[in-house]
């Protein structure tokens, strides 16, 4: 397991963009839409993890009703494994709380599931598996 990447929510994706292309001093390598969790995202390399930008494409989005309960920040933090499926059955198991299931399909070709922050110490944890 390592960590795949840090998602941070905001307001205004482009400026965002531009905060962070200054801050990293890199260029946002990708851009995506992710229409079934009514977001846009942005990625750009930090060593070997990313940093996944989070920006809400309608009013009703997962990532607006975040922004406006707390504000731009620090959303969750992702960790690649090898089966998602397996590793969130394991978690569940050890009385971790899912807030999905089943694996969704994500952005950046990953197959992911989430973690309640109450279980894992007040930190959104995303597990993503990357899909060849």
């Amino acid at each position: 397991m390592r960590i795949d990447h840090i998602g941070i929510a905001v307001r205004d994706l482009e400026a965002a963009i531009a905060t962070y292309e200054a801050l990293l001093q890199t260029p946002c390598y990708k851009r995506e839409s992710v229409e079934t969790e009514k977001v846009e995202t942005a990625f750009f390399r930090a060593g070997d993890s990313k940093v996944e930008l989070l920006g809400a494409t309608t009013p009703d989005s997962v990532i607006a009703t975040y922004l406006e309960k707390r504000g731009p920040g620090l959303h969750h933090i992702a960790f690649e494994v090898a089966d998602v499926n397996a590793e969130l059955e394991r978690l569940t198991a050890l009385g971790f709380t899912a807030l999905t299931a089943i694996p969704k399909r994500g952005a950046d070709n990953k197959l992911i599931a989430f973690l309640h922050p109450k279980s894992s110490e007040g930190v959104l944890v995303e597990l993503c598996q990357s899909l060849v």
